[in-house]
């Protein structure tokens, strides 16, 4: 793959990612029934309605919107940036990684630890391939 396709694939998913969770914004700022129907349709535990957990589920929601902007912002100058996306890249396997020890310490489901852990994971070496095929 050349440099430059590999460039814009690199951007496109950066773009991709970073504007998917935007939506989080949303998730931080819904009402409580909604994030209590949501956890029910979802068949999980019941949702804990007390202030600590709807705040913890909101702040969550925040840093990951704001680490979509971050995305985007890389993904808008991305030649200017390209030093940062390495740690990037490292950074979201990583956090893949933690999400899934996170996820099977807290009990969830399999579907969910599967979904969540291994895409992440998947994400940050796809952007490090990507990444390393630019450079």
């Amino acid at each position: 793959m050349s440099k430059q396709i590999s460039d814009q694939w690199l951007a496109w998913l950066l773009r991709l990612v970073g504007f998917s969770a935007l939506f989080a914004f949303v998730a931080a700022l819904m009402p409580a029934w909604c994030i209590v129907a949501i956890t029910d349709e979802l068949d999980l535990e019941p949702f804990p309605e007390t202030p600590l957990a709807f705040y913890l589920a909101r702040h969550l929601s925040l840093l990951y919107g704001f680490v979509g902007i971050a995305l985007l912002y890389l993904a808008s100058d991305l030649p200017r940036y390209r030093h940062l996306v390495g740690f990037i890249a490292i950074g979201t396997v990583a956090f893949g990684v933690l999400q899934g020890v996170i996820d099977f310490q807290s009990a969830m489901p399999t579907w969910w630890t599967v979904g969540e852990s291994v895409s992440t994971v998947a994400g940050g070496l796809l952007i490090g391939w990507l990444h390393r095929t630019c450079e």
